[in-house]
């Protein structure tokens, strides 16, 4: 069943170095999804772009034991950080979406990957943009995650995936069932652009991916799991 989440806020306060991705309203959108999740004590759970940690860092306050990934050497820090201010156990590597977890499975994947549309897709992004720009329609991260986050769970595991409407939740879903797994986008939330959307907005009409009557953007989760 679909929900409408307005006004959530993150649910761990965090150290957020600078050029870290701070916990926003998509990470809080996510942490909604995750509080409907059954986590037994002990379930293993991966964080694939942690960011600061927060979204880890719930789980493993619910007795997961959770490895969270990061591409940026400075939200590997700050998750690590994050872990021992909170007390928590919580392992922290540095690497490419799954790289550092090949051969691993998981009960649950939590992802809150970039999935803004960018002009100059040609360009790789660099510093604080990694966090969000990702090609000219929004999925460069995003398919990765759909071909690879599959094989990563174990019977009954759960993906998380939390993205903007922007960058076609559809594909997302269907992707993910093309992969056998039961997909479907459970969490809505309608916010104001920030900064990054509102620079970009007639950009973004004429690649048709904004109408001209949209004023603000829409975030939802994609759920998708593995059959027993």
């Amino acid at each position: 069943m679909a929900l409408e989440q307005r006004g959530t806020r993150p649910p761990v306060k965090s150290l957020v170095l600078p050029g870290v991705y701070a916990p926003q309203e998509d990470t809080a959108l996510l942490a909604a999804a995750l509080a409907d999740e059954p986590v037994e004590p002990g379930a293993a759970v991966l964080d694939v772009g942690t960011g600061s940690g927060a979204l880890a860092l719930t789980a493993a306050r619910r007795g997961a034991r959770v490895t969270a990934v990061d591409v940026s050497r400075r939200a590997v820090y700050a998750a690590r950080l994050n872990a021992l201010r909170a007390g928590l156990p919580l392992e922290v590597v540095r690497g490419n979406l799954f790289e550092p977890v090949r051969g691993r499975s998981f009960d649950l994947v939590l992802a809150n990957p970039p999935y803004v549309p960018a002009p100059g897709a040609h360009r790789p992004p660099r510093g604080p943009a990694r966090a969000w720009d990702a090609g000219g329609d929004g999925r460069l991260v995003l398919d990765r995650i759909c071909l690879e986050a599959p094989g990563l769970l174990r019977p009954g595991g759960v993906l998380l995936l939390v993205q903007s409407a922007l960058s076609d939740p559809g594909a997302t879903v269907d992707c993910l069932r093309s992969a056998g797994l039961k997909s479907a986008v459970t969490q809505r939330q309608r916010i104001a652009f920030g900064p990054v959307l509102r620079a970009r907005v007639e950009w973004l009409r004429e690649r048709g991916l904004l109408s001209p009557e949209e004023n603000d953007e829409e975030l939802v989760v994609v759920r998708a799991e593995r059959p027993v």
